[in-house]
């Protein structure tokens, strides 16, 4: 056998984490459980393909498999195999935009699939790790404001189109909310996005840049991993950082301090991160599970006065 691992080797070897299978079950139903069926196939087709081996443990999100693995040049990176849906399509496109500048490298892509080849960074050096949470929330806002400078590329989904399509979502959804005070917040929330609808913007944004997704390596110190890019108003990029180790006592510091940072105007920003509670609730009430409270108090503490009850 040559040093590269054999198909069939893979297939009996890659370890496919069950909180992996059990969440592309929850989000994703039969195609989900199709994809992780496949990994062990897709695996070993771009380990031989790419001419990788394999260099230690699965590692997993909620989305996709990484596999630690070395290419033929002895070059340490990460297979990332993922399910292709409307949020992962753009990542290649938004990671070859910033060609490791502020973000983890793109080596490799599989446009049909969605599969990546990766640097490889540490993961025991992520921002999660650090003990300073407001060290941490400026270390994102910095991050933001350097990826966010590039403009959008065309073809990317856009947040005019993802804020109108919550507003046409938000009465039938607020129908099924029996507590009164939370349809109002949720309301609020609406209307706040309508009052910014008008005027989407048309930044690169990550999407999802929380502690987590937030990594060190020798040649930077940190850098953004995993994103779920669009094109619109950096104020939609706040919200990771406001509910990441949620501190219900902090969120004013930590907007205040990521719209300064980031050059913000913090009325809009605040409208786009109204958008955020929206959009997860929309999602949390249209699959019956209950809403959450500590983003439900983060939305209650930014609304804007002249529209509280």
């Amino acid at each position: 056998m040559s040093r590269f691992t054999h198909g069939s080797i893979v297939r009996q070897v890659i370890d496919i984490p069950a909180e992996l299978a059990a969440s592309q079950a929850e989000y994703n139903g039969e195609a989900g459980r199709a994809f992780v069926a496949g990994l062990p196939d897709l695996a070993a087709r771009f380990l031989s393909r790419w001419r990788l081996r394999l260099d230690g443990p699965s590692m997993y999100g909620v989305c996709a498999l990484v596999l630690p693995v070395v290419r033929d040049d002895g070059l340490r990176a990460v297979l990332k195999l993922q399910l292709l849906d409307e949020e992962s399509v753009g990542e290649p496109v938004a990671l070859r935009l910033w060609d490791g500048d502020g973000a983890v490298r793109l080596l490799d892509h599989d446009e049909p699939t969605g599969t990546m080849l990766l640097e490889r960074l540490d993961p025991s050096r992520m921002l999660a790790h650090h003990p300073d949470v407001h060290e941490a929330v400026e270390v994102i806002a910095q991050l933001l404001a350097h990826l966010n400078a590039t403009p959008a590329p065309p073809g990317l989904r856009r947040l005019g189109d993802i804020a109108r399509r919550m507003l046409e979502r938000t009465p039938a959804a607020l129908a099924r909310v029996p507590d009164p005070r939370t349809r109002r917040l949720l309301a609020d929330c609406a209307a706040a996005v309508r009052e910014v609808v008008a005027e989407p913007g048309d930044r690169l944004l990550h999407w999802d840049l929380h502690d987590e997704n937030v990594l060190s390596d020798d040649r930077a110190t940190w850098l953004a991993i995993d994103p779920k890019p669009l094109a619109g108003d950096p104020g939609f990029e706040l919200w990771p950082a406001l509910d990441n180790r949620y501190d219900p006592d902090d969120i004013r510091w930590r907007f205040d301090a990521m719209t300064a940072v980031m050059g913000l105007d913090r009325d809009r920003a605040r409208a786009w991160t109204l958008g955020r509670v929206l959009q997860n609730a929309l999602w949390d009430i249209e699959d019956g599970r209950p809403l959450d409270p500590d983003q439900l108090h983060i939305a209650d503490r930014l609304r804007p006065p002249r529209i509280a009850p």
